[in-house]
């Protein structure tokens, strides 16, 4: 049994005003999801249902929230396997309570447990094995190894951070010539923490292509500076704030001075530096000034944050000999 709403949709966007079509789920100009405070209530209720014990019931509200849900968004498809979970754990629930009479049969239950997390656990692995041979293939082993641990650690802060604030995720898939991506459960969560979950994945990456610099000025191995050089340059593209790049995200927090300030900040960095990649982030923020997104309220926490990341990899990259993604 599940609740589906039919319920119409609002004239304009709460956040960014835009118009909507009539039965809108999503926003096509900012994203936001239309019933998000319907969503999030949901999502509570079901939370408190499953504490409960209340698989099935908590199932049927997880149900209600896919119909408001666009098809094929991430937290349409997360809600789906939240869906199919709680079914496997009440008939879980429900093949315990029939222990006695099915006791030579129990042992399965354990063995389909363990399959369905070795499979989960497969999806990560697989795609990260596929993903670093394409790379070593290309640049060898010592560059395309390296190449994707500072994938991995990006995409790992972005992961930590998620589940350091208590929300679901799952660990990072890697797309061979894409790149990665974690999917987490965003329903209800607001712009800031949004803006610092998509900031942590540059954040950790900044740390990693650091950690490349000193080892490169420790043993002045060419391959310690490229590595550094590029996972810093990948990292600050990721930042400019468009489509559904880090920065992109981290932009629905910015107000439109904040996000005069990062353009500033980086011109600042590009005549600084000489790094003319630094003018693509600056062309993003200029870009967000006349977009209809911005929000009502912000705070500077976030617009520091997205500051102090840009100038960190600016200081790896300056310090580095090359001036462009080198290839050992």
């Amino acid at each position: 049994m599940s609740f589906a709403f039919n319920m119409p949709s609002p004239q304009s966007c709460k956040r960014c005003s835009c118009p909507l079509a009539p039965n809108a789920l999503e926003c096509p100009q900012c994203r936001a999801l239309v019933h998000g405070d319907t969503l999030q209530r949901l999502a509570s209720d079901a939370n408190a249902l499953e504490a409960r014990g209340e698989l099935l019931a908590a199932r049927d509200h997880w149900a209600s929230a896919l119909s408001l849900l666009p098809e094929e968004s991430a937290q349409g498809k997360w809600v789906e396997e939240r869906i199919l979970t709680l079914e496997g754990s009440a008939a879980a629930v429900d093949g315990h309570q029939r222990k006695r009479k099915w006791g030579k049969l129990a042992p399965l239950a354990g063995v389909g447990a363990v399959l369905i997390k070795l499979l989960k656990g497969s999806k990560f692995l697989l795609s990260l094995i596929a993903f670093m041979g394409v790379y070593w293939s290309i640049y060898g082993a010592k560059f395309g190894i390296g190449f994707v641990v500072l994938i991995l650690i990006h995409e790992m802060g972005h992961f930590i951070d998620i589940k350091r604030r208590g929300l679901p995720a799952e660990m990072p898939v890697f797309l061979p010539g894409l790149g990665a991506y974690v999917k987490w459960q965003a329903i209800g969560v607001s712009p800031q923490v949004r803006a610092a979950v998509s900031l942590a994945g540059p954040l950790a990456g900044w740390f990693a292509a650091a950690v490349c610099a000193a080892i490169f000025y420790q043993t002045h191995e060419g391959v310690w500076a490229a590595l550094a050089y590029t996972g810093a340059a990948l990292n600050v593209l990721n930042l400019t704030p468009v489509w559904m790049l880090d920065g992109g995200q981290a932009a629905f927090a910015l107000s439109k001075t904040e996000r005069f300030l990062v353009l500033a900040v980086c011109v600042g960095i590009c005549f600084a530096s000489g790094q003319k990649i630094f003018l693509l982030v600056a062309a993003g923020a200029a870009w967000r000034l006349f977009t209809k997104d911005a929000p009502e309220h912000s705070g500077p926490g976030i617009t520091a944050y997205f500051i102090v990341v840009l100038t960190g990899l600016a200081v790896v990259m300056w310090l580095m000999p090359q001036r462009g993604l080198v290839q050992p």
